[in-house]
C-alpha cells in the first residue's frame, strides 16, 4: 500500500495511507490532505491512484509543485519521491516487498556509482585527496617559531645542529650486561606508539522518517544525497573520512556540517559530527 508521509523542517507531521483512488492536497478543509499554510494554495495538487500506479497533478497552484527538487506540472510517482509543498514536504513511499528500513533508507539516500556522474566523482574524489595531501603536510611540517612567537635569536637556535650525544661507555668485561628497560621490534618500531588502523565509521539519522537508522561506510567512495536536489561524497583514506559536494540543484547549495556550508572544498569529518544533506540530519560516529 502506497503512503504519504508529512514533514516539515525534518519533522514527521503525519502519514496517509493511500486507500482511495483520489487525493487532493491544499490549504483549505476539504482536502485530503491538509496543509495549513499560507504558501500553500486551497487546492494545491492532486493524487491519482490508479491499479499500482499514483500520478501527481499541480493545480495550477501559486507557488508550484515539486518533485525531488523540480518544479512538475504532472509527474508518475516512483517510491522515495520527495514532493514539496510551500515549506512542507510528502514522501511517497511504495513498497510492495518486505524489506527492512534500513535497505529502503539505503535505496533512497544511498547512491550506486554508476548512476552518478563519473567526472563529478572523480572530481570529487580529487578533492578529497587534496585536502588529505594539505592535512599531512600541516601536520609534518609545523611552524614552531610562529606558533610558541619565539624571539628572532630563540627561533634560530632552534636550527642549529644540536650537540652529539656523549660517547656511550661500555661496561667492563668482567660484569653482566643489563637487559634493557624496553625492547624494540625487528624494525625498529615500539608497538605501542605504532599507529593503529583507520576505524570504521558509520552515519546514523537524527531526523525524518529514517530516524535511527545506521549507514555503515565501508566503501572507498560512498555516494548519498538525492540527484537533481543535493548530492556528496564521503570517502574513506588512511588519514580518515571526508565529505565533499558533488552536485546540487541549485549553484551553491553546499551540504553542511554543524550547521556549515562546506564549500566546494573536502572537509575532513570529525567523530559526532553533524552532517546535513538533501533535508536530512545525520550523525558522523567512529567506531
Amino acid at each position: 500500500m502506497a503512503r504519504l508521509i508529512l514533514s516539515l523542517d525534518n519533522q514527521v507531521l503525519a502519514e496517509y495511507n493511500m486507500t482511495k483512488e483520489r487525493y487532493t492536497i491544499g490549504r483549505l478543509p476539504d482536502n485530503d490532505v491538509r496543509i495549513d499554510n499560507p504558501a500553500v494554495s486551497g487546492h494545491h495538487s492532486l493524487i491519482i491512484n490508479i491499479l499500482n500506479d499514483s500520478f501527481l497533478e499541480d493545480l495550477n497552484s501559486t507557488n508550484g509543485t515539486y518533485v525531488n527538487g523540480k518544479l512538475i506540472k504532472k509527474h508518475a510517482l516512483q517510491h522515495g519521491d520527495v514532493i514539496t509543498i510551500g515549506h512542507h514536504q510528502l514522501r511517497f513511499s511504495d513498497q510492495q516487498t518486505n524489506e527492512s528500513e534500513q535497505d529502503e533508507f539505503e535505496k533512497t539516500m544511498v547512491i550506486p556509482a554508476g548512476q552518478q556522474n563519473a567526472e563529478q566523482l572523480a572530481k570529487a574524489e580529487k578533492a578529497a585527496e587534496a585536502a588529505a595531501a594539505e592535512a599531512i603536510a600541516q601536520e609534518a611540517k609545523p611552524d614552531i617559531a610562529a606558533a610558541v612567537k619565539l624571539d628572532p635569536e630563540e627561533a634560530a637556535a632552534l636550527e642549529d645542529t644540536p650537540p652529539p650525544p656523549p660517547p656511550r661507555k661500555e661496561p667492563p668485561a668482567h660484569t653482566a650486561t643489563q637487559a634493557p628497560a624496553h625492547s624494540a621490534t625487528q624494525a625498529g618500531i615500539d608497538p605501542a606508539t605504532a599507529p593503529s588502523a583507520l576505524p570504521l565509521a558509520k552515519l546514523q539519522v537524527l531526523s525524518g522518517a529514517f530516524a535511527g537508522r545506521e549507514l555503515e561506510l565501508t566503501k572507498a567512495l560512498t555516494t548519498l544525497g538525492r540527484p537533481g536536489v543535493q548530492v556528496a561524497a564521503v570517502t574513506r583514506r588512511a588519514e580518515g573520512y571526508y565529505i565533499v559536494h558533488v552536485e546540487s540543484g541549485t549553484e551553491g547549495d553546499f551540504p553542511l556540517v554543524n550547521g556549515q556550508p562546506i564549500g566546494a572544498q573536502a572537509r575532513k569529518l570529525e567523530d559526532n559530527d553533524v552532517v546535513q544533506l538533501a533535508g536530512v540530519k545525520m550523525g558522523f560516529f567512529a567506531a
